[in-house]
């Protein structure tokens, strides 16, 4: 295998056992967004364009129609990010606009391959003042932003390139679970359901209470929301901070 096939191999295997993570998180902002929240999303470079990535597939669609929602990649306004980054400095790009467009238990995904990006550090902790819900994906941990953020899914590997094709894939499964859990609010109620909820350890949507296909998950949005401001992750029990992958550090550029 060629080394560069091995080294996204050997990531994959790894992030492999943070799916719960990810079903939890696609969960959680399928309630956000469906009772009336926004993602926002961040990062620089490459990191910036699996940002807009992943809102685009929120505002139009991943595999099948739906109605749109709201999620805002925070580079792709480029009067104001420039605008800010010349009265205020390049820091506060994203903070700004975390201060502007977020609200409390909005959610906000930070993606840096390295964890240090000071715009990217200073959106994080100008969202969890605001009350946002913080995740991050990154490069190997420890790291900056995964300290600072609620929850983090961070790739063990030293290559950037690595960790961006890994960030691609998670945000894919992302937008399925996000899909898959709007689905389920439209499906029948059954004891096989409850019992697959509780599970898989995702407490949010256990006790389904007879609401409507669409208004189900916009009910316990609010709880996600209320919870988000008690310092609560929605659906996921309270706020755990720089959880990481272990798996093998492959050499190489970070």
């Amino acid at each position: 295998m060629h080394p560069h096939f091995s080294r996204l191999s050997a990531a994959l295997s790894a992030v492999d056992a943070e799916t719960p993570r990810i079903h939890a998180w696609g969960r959680t902002l399928a309630a956000v967004l469906a009772g009336g929240g926004r993602l926002l999303a961040c990062g620089n470079g490459g990191s910036a364009a699996e940002a807009q990535h992943l809102t685009a597939e929120l505002v139009g669609r991943f595999r099948t129609d739906r109605r749109p929602y709201a999620a805002i990649p925070l580079h792709a306004d480029t009067s104001s990010a420039t605008a800010i980054a010349n009265d205020y400095g390049a820091e506060e790009v994203y903070a700004r606009q975390v201060r502007a467009h977020g609200r409390t238990g909005d959610v906000l995904l930070c993606l840096s391959t390295s964890g240090n990006s000071e715009n990217v550090l200073a959106a994080a902790e100008a969202a969890r003042a605001a009350g946002l819900i913080t995740w991050a994906l990154t490069g190997r941990a420890p790291n900056p932003l995964a300290a600072r953020c609620d929850e983090a899914l961070a790739v063990p590997s030293l290559d950037c390139a690595t960790v961006q094709e890994v960030h691609l894939a998670v945000i894919h499964l992302l937008c399925d679970t996000f899909d898959g859990a709007l689905q389920d609010a439209h499906a029948p109620l059954t004891r096989d359901t409850i019992s697959r909820t509780r599970r898989d350890g995702h407490d949010g949507y256990d006790g389904h209470d007879g609401y409507g296909a669409g208004d189900g998950l916009a009910a316990r949005a609010g709880k996600a929301w209320s919870d988000g401001v008690n310092g609560h992750a929605p659906g996921n029990g309270r706020h755990r901070r720089d959880r990481t992958v272990r798996g093998p550090h492959e050499g190489g550029p970070g």
